[in-house]
């Protein structure tokens, strides 16, 4: 029974992180027949119009009175960073380089986790925490010359997602996963109309805009529903790790629809931050699971 459950659990992770690396190609596609602050915009309002619909079809209210609590307010301003930032590096930068960074954020929850929680990590993950982030590092190489430092907007976004995903575990777990992807939604919204009071320049979008604009917002809401499904079916610890097959997904969207061409540093650091994060995932399920003989006993991590 667990096995099936696991089986399918892994099956909606990865539609998932296939819907959400089609979002972000549909999205850099968008950006160059508007603004990506509109592209965002509009993309928010469609996503959180669905939830919202959602959430009345159930009777519940949209905005529910925890959103003005003070976990959720911070959970709110990190997701509206990362959304933020990680826009505007997909409109901006490679889209295999901003996607290979994003997957970092796991790690970072790690080491968050321990500094502001007091979740015990012992020296292997801690370890494997600092491979990751040289990782990152090759692949934007600083002072070196295939250094850009736009790359620091995919850095950036990473972090607020990070954020996000720690101030996630400290908020009231009191809203149902329709009024969270309203708030989510609301806050790409408001990225978007922050990213678009800055740069100006919105346009009528013609059909073509209005397909990408369509596809993106439903490749997003897609996305999100099969990432729901994927975390309440099976075991977390099995299912998690295959959140690392974007990063496939998004090099093979790269490759063929915009011709990039990664460099060896940019697999290089990829392969040391994928690795890295499926170890600490592995290794700290492994300690969840595995009995205590002497509950006096500290296990090794």
């Amino acid at each position: 029974m667990f096995e099936n459950a696991n089986l399918r659990g892994a099956a909606f992770m990865i539609l998932s992180m296939a819907g959400f690396a089609v979002e972000d190609m549909l999205l850099k596609t968008a950006s160059r027949v508007m603004p990506i602050g509109q592209a965002v915009l509009i993309v928010g309002l469609c996503g959180m119009a669905v939830f919202a619909l959602m959430a009345r079809r159930m009777r519940e209210p949209v905005f529910h009175p925890a959103l003005l609590t003070r976990g959720l307010a911070i959970r709110s301003g990190f997701e509206v960073s990362g959304r933020l930032f990680y826009a505007l590096a997909i409109a901006l930068t490679p889209l295999s380089t901003t996607s290979a960074i994003l997957q970092a954020s796991p790690l970072v929850v790690v080491g968050g986790a321990a500094l502001f929680f007091g979740e015990r990590v012992g020296w292997r993950r801690w370890l494997a925490v600092v491979v990751g982030f040289v990782g990152v590092l090759i692949i934007i190489r600083p002072g070196l010359d295939g250094f850009s430092a736009l790359s620091l907007l995919a850095v950036a976004g990473m972090l607020g997602f990070a954020g996000r995903d720690l101030a996630t575990r400290a908020a009231p777990k009191v809203m149902s996963n329709r009024q969270l992807g309203v708030a989510g939604f609301a806050m790409l919204a408001l990225a978007g109309a922050a990213i678009l009071a800055f740069t100006g320049g919105a346009v009528l979008p013609d059909a073509k805009g209005v397909a990408l604009l369509a596809g993106t917002a439903l490749f997003a809401v897609l996305g999100y529903h099969a990432l729901t499904s994927a975390m309440r079916t099976g075991e977390i610890g099995f299912v998690t790790p295959f959140r690392y097959v974007r990063l496939v997904f998004a090099m093979a969207l790269a490759m063929l629809l915009f011709g990039e061409r990664p460099d060896l540093a940019t697999w290089l650091g990829s392969a040391l931050v994928v690795g890295s994060g499926i170890y600490t995932l592995i290794r700290g399920n492994r300690q969840k699971t595995r009995p205590l003989t002497n509950p006096a006993t500290r296990l090794p991590q």
